[in-house]
Formats: C-alpha cells, sequence, structure tokens
C-alpha cells in the first residue's frame, strides 16, 4: 500500500508508476529500456526498504531522483507536478538547483 500525503492509502501500481515516467519523458531521448529499468530500481527499493507500507513521498523522491540523473527536463516536468508548482518563478527555481548541482 502507499501513504499518500492526504493521509489515504492506494494500492502500489508498477502500472501508474510506470505512466508517470512515461508523461515526464515524453517527446524527450529515453528509451522505454531505460524508463523499465528505472521502475525495476524503485520497485526494488521499495520492496527491500518496506514491508507493507510505502510512503508516496519515498515514491516520488525516488522518481525525480531517477529522472534527474536521466534527463533534466523529464525531471522538471515531474517535478512541477509532484512538487505542484504554482507559478513560472517555481520553474524557474527548480532549473537553478538543478544547474547547480551539475
Amino acid at each position: 500500500m502507499v501513504l499518500k500525503r492526504d493521509g489515504r492509502h492506494e494500492e502500489f501500481s508498477r502500472e501508474k508508476l510506470i505512466s508517470g515516467i512515461r508523461k515526464a519523458c515524453q517527446k524527450r531521448p529515453v528509451s522505454p529500456k531505460v524508463m523499465e529499468d528505472l521502475v525495476d530500481h524503485i520497485v526494488a527499493a521499495v520492496t527491500v526498504k518496506f514491508e507493507s507500507e510505502v510512503p508516496g513521498e519515498f515514491i516520488g523522491t525516488m522518481v525525480m531522483d531517477g529522472l534527474r540523473e536521466i534527463d533534466s527536463v523529464a525531471y522538471v516536468r515531474f517535478a512541477s507536478v509532484y512538487r505542484r508548482f504554482q507559478e513560472a518563478t517555481d520553474f524557474v527555481s527548480e532549473v537553478k538547483k538543478l544547474e547547480a548541482m551539475q
């Protein structure tokens, strides 16, 4: 089970995970194999670290960390939804953080 931010519980879905990653990577030079490998890595980490309930924040952070390594545009796309960006300045701030890491 996944514990969502609002306290709800939701069944863990590999399909939902890959769907979110595919959306972030849409029209980017990221192969389906690379996306599947990221999902496999996340699922393995969740399985090892958590027995019955995983915080959604753990999954979201793992996706962002993986996408940051794979494709910076996909990372910012995912982060904008996950972190609920409201203003253009939110995007600018995230890009500046990303540039500082590189």
